[in-house]
């Protein structure tokens, strides 16, 4: 599967991202999203929250430190600096870090979701996006109509999460997704089948 770097960029020209300042400041115990600039330096891998001059050590507490993993396969261990959206908690003064949302090289922060956006997933080779939450799913495939359908409640499926309408359904599974580049690496992986047409891609939480 081939996702490239475009893949990012055109979520955001097709549904209006932007720039927002919510800082890593989760619950001890509730891990929840950390958004902010990642670095190593020194052996140490640094967290720097959106919009925020704070830092925190960052630890991976993933299972077979598979976070690591992931942001090494797009240049953090050679000290490349990227944008990331972590599922983590803080404790002790460090980022303790369970799961990847996505993260970008040289990224910027984006706004979080609306009550209207709860899912992204795009791809290429067709191009496409979807964007799911609210009421609706919105899917945008190049040189075809936008499809729209009603948004129902997720169903889980083990470790992926499904949700169907007329003529859409979409399986987004916990898996790492990197795009063709290396410039970008997300925390599930998307099949979605319109009208009989099967795309795959990468999804992000919103």
């Amino acid at each position: 599967m081939k996702i490239r770097h475009s893949l990012s960029a055109l979520a955001i020209a097709l549904l209006a991202s932007g720039l927002h300042a919510e800082e890593a400041n989760p619950a001890v115990s509730t891990p929840k999203f950390a958004y902010g600039m990642l670095l190593q330096h020194d052996g140490r891998v640094i967290f720097s929250p959106c919009r925020d001059r704070s830092y925190s050590i960052m630890e991976d507490v993933s299972p077979g430190h598979t976070v690591t993993q992931a942001l090494n396969s797009i240049g953090l261990a050679t000290g490349k600096k990227l944008y990331v959206e972590l599922m983590a908690v803080v404790e002790g003064g460090a980022l303790k870090a369970s799961a990847l949302n996505l993260a970008q090289v040289e990224g910027r922060c984006q706004l979080p979701g609306t009550s209207d956006e709860a899912w992204r997933a795009a791809g290429n080779e067709p191009g496409w996006i979807l964007a799911a939450g609210g009421e609706r799913i919105v899917l945008k495939r190049h040189g075809q109509a936008d499809l729209s359908a009603p948004y129902l409640a997720a169903k889980q499926d083990g470790k992926a999460v499904v949700f169907a309408a007329d003529h859409l359904s979409v399986r987004l599974e916990n898996l790492v997704c990197k795009d063709s580049t290396g410039a970008a690496v997300f925390g599930w992986t998307a099949s979605v089948t319109a009208d009989d047409q099967a795309l795959q891609g990468c999804a992000w939480q919103r």
